[in-house]
């Protein structure tokens, strides 16, 4: 493969590297962190895996192999400059929904939507909250699946608000039937703890 092409991997290129020293903590360092890595990976000649620029070649391709090991590369490379609190994803819904909601804010002020009235800026607006909606919904952990399922079937979608409402109370429901469940499996390990005793 040709040094110039984007499937070539350098012989120093693993996927234990870290392309940058910023690590992504969340909002508050993710234009920092993005423009860093957008650097690194242009200058690995790897934009065009995030960019969608280098397509997937087709099954019958002899290319496809190489692209999935560079693919995995980009994807290693990214992941090693995650927050272990992000990429667990062990942030609770509610923090969650708040950075998500401080991205969207931020892009709000630099992209302004036509707010006329009309049915064109009605269809705009419509489409927005329905792309930050889905954004939310397919953030969230894959313990939610279930009731992610549930809201995307609703006729029609909820609003986000009320997606974020659903989603807080599952995870509340969680929170008590895991101290139910400790709770009820408590005296049962004393009481089987006693009979060992005797």
């Amino acid at each position: 493969i040709d040094f110039n092409d984007p499937l070539y991997l350098h012989p120093s290129d693993t996927p234990g590297i870290n392309l940058v020293t910023e690590q992504l903590i969340g909002t508050e360092n993710y234009g920092v962190w993005s423009r860093a890595m957008l650097i690194a990976l242009t200058a690995k000649n790897k934009l065009g895996f995030i960019d969608g620029t280098c397509e997937k070649p087709d099954t019958t391709s002899p290319k496809l192999h190489q692209w999935e090991r560079c693919n995995a590369f980009v994807l290693s490379w990214i992941m090693n400059t995650v927050s272990r609190e992000i990429f667990n994803g062990s942030l609770t819904v509610s923090a969650y929904y708040s950075k998500l909601r401080q991205l969207w804010d931020e892009y709000d002020s630099l992209v302004t939507l036509p707010r006329c009235g009309c049915p064109t800026s009605r269809a705009y607006v419509e489409h927005d909250q329905q792309q930050k909606l889905l954004q939310f919904l397919m953030g969230l952990n894959d313990s939610y699946g279930d009731i992610r399922s549930q809201i995307l079937m609703m006729n029609p979608l909820p609003t986000i608000g009320q997606a974020y409402s659903l989603i807080s109370q599952e995870e509340s429901h969680r929170g008590i039937l895991s101290v139910h469940a400790t709770i009820t499996d408590t005296p049962a390990a004393f009481y089987s703890s006693s009979n060992k005793i005797k």
